[in-house]
């Protein structure tokens, strides 16, 4: 996966994936390959939700403990 890759450029090829596999304009022969890039961005966008998930909570955290200083 592209080391500079956003999470809107990830969820982007995903949605065009899921378009093509829909109107079922893959053919048979790169099926695999395609779904199998659609499990890769899959993995890559859970990564950073949860990763962006865990900076916004140390923040609130942090903005907690100053207010209660």
């Amino acid at each position: 996966m592209e080391t500079n890759f956003t999470y809107e450029e990830a969820y982007k090829e995903l949605a065009e994936i899921a378009y093509e596999i829909e109107m079922e304009s893959i053919s048979v022969d790169i099926l695999a390959q395609k779904v199998k890039r659609a499990s890769d961005l899959i993995t890559f966008c859970q990564q950073k939700l949860h990763s962006t998930e865990n900076e916004v909570g140390n923040i609130i955290k942090q903005i907690e403990r100053e207010a209660g200083e």
